[in-house]
């Protein structure tokens, strides 16, 4: 297993970068657009971590069930990605109508827009790790939720 601050080569000596690239495009598209969570063991890590506490497979589908459940319609667009050597760093917007519970809140039928920066480290063909910021209490403002 590769450290966590060393490139992983392939078999010419050079970075996945471009394979890294899709795969995290891949993630927002094909998997938290769609709620397709068969595709989670072909991208994520069984031991993923990411630095909002989930860890795992499971725990990792279940964040994306959520989101789902609470914005169906929920749709990522990859505003900004790039990456070197094993990193990819990630800018998206989101847009949902809010149809679901949500933070212990229920539907409140608003629609929102909010943005996020993801660094994601890869190994190995799947994501291993993410740094993700994200502006939730921008969103809970416009729920207009008394949090």
């Amino acid at each position: 297993m590769t450290a966590a601050n060393q490139v992983e080569p392939n078999h010419t000596g050079q970075s996945h970068t471009k394979h890294n690239l899709q795969l995290v495009r891949r993630l927002y598209e094909d998997c938290f657009n769609t709620g397709n969570l068969d595709l989670v063991p072909q991208m994520i890590v069984t031991d993923f971590v990411s630095n909002r506490g989930e860890h795992g497979q499971v725990e990792f589908a279940a964040n994306i069930a959520g989101l789902r459940k609470a914005f169906p319609d929920m749709c990522f667009v990859v505003d900004d990605i790039f990456g070197a050597a094993d990193r990819v760093a990630v800018r998206w917007s989101f847009s949902a109508i809010h149809s679901g519970a949500f933070a212990g809140f229920p539907a409140t039928g608003k629609a929102v827009r909010q943005q996020g920066n993801v660094i994601c480290r890869v190994t190995n063909s799947k994501i291993a790790q993410a740094w993700v910021q994200i502006d939730r209490l921008g969103l809970i403002q416009q729920l207009e939720l008394n949090a």
